[in-house]
């Protein structure tokens, strides 16, 4: 292979990851998501948390993944739009933001009370994959971003490869970072105290309310804007 030509790939994948990287990052926000985690995962013990990060992390690299490479053959194949998506995502994202910020109140040891009405939320596995991994980190906006990132992909097969290379190491750190900020999730907690906490956790949530608005009102204002050049 010429050395242009492989200089051109390594450049095709920077370029990718440059761009995937910071996108995906910063709708995930990792940082705020482990408060919100840490709020969702206080009834259970300390090695239950320790897995459901792990599985967080697994779950969102494989959502990041499926979005990226398969999204948007997906959505053609269904028949829904990127608008469809982001409206009906924005809404469980603004739900799920509303019952966590109205639970805020809860004691901690809920979940000895879960036990008598027999919650689901009582095992890890279910937890981990909803909501903390749908919709709470990687949840429609996540998806949007990666359909919109794989869409963009280069028509050439060199390129292509290059391009999906850079996309899946954006996504596999985010992924770690995740895991990591989950992981330590309890010793931020400890730091900031329990006032500091509580106030943390109900912006996030309020926060993740708004976010759901947001996503809900961008689609919502697209599909009009579109419809009026129609």
């Amino acid at each position: 292979m010429p050395g242009g030509d492989f200089s051109e790939i390594l450049t095709t994948a920077d370029v990718a990851f440059l761009l995937a990287f910071p996108s995906l990052f910063s709708i995930i926000n990792p940082i705020g998501g482990a408060l919100i985690f840490s709020a969702y995962t206080r009834a259970f013990a300390h090695p239950d948390r320790l897995r459901i990060a792990g599985l967080v992390g697994l779950y969102s690299l494989a959502v990041m993944f499926g979005a990226l490479w398969t999204g948007a053959y997906v959505l053609n194949f269904f028949g829904v739009s990127i608008d469809a998506l982001r409206i009906a995502g924005g809404l469980v994202v603004a739900l799920s933001g509303w019952h966590l910020l109205n639970s805020g109140e809860q004691h901690p040891d809920r979940k000895t009370v879960d036990k008598q009405t027999g919650a689901a939320d009582d095992d890890p596995k279910q937890v981990a994959f909803f909501p903390l991994t749908l919709p709470f980190t990687t949840g429609p906006g996540t998806i949007a971003v990666a359909i919109t990132l794989g869409a963009e992909r280069p028509r050439d097969n060199a390129h292509l490869l290059a391009f999906f290379l850079g996309v899946t190491l954006a996504a596999i750190a985010n992924a770690a970072i995740i895991w990591i900020a989950y992981r330590f999730a309890d010793r931020l907690t400890v730091f900031m105290g329990a006032t500091a906490r509580q106030v943390v956790v109900r912006l996030s949530a309020f926060l993740l309310v708004c976010i759901g608005v947001q996503i809900l009102v961008t689609a919502v204002g697209d599909l009009v804007a579109q419809w009026r050049i129609a």
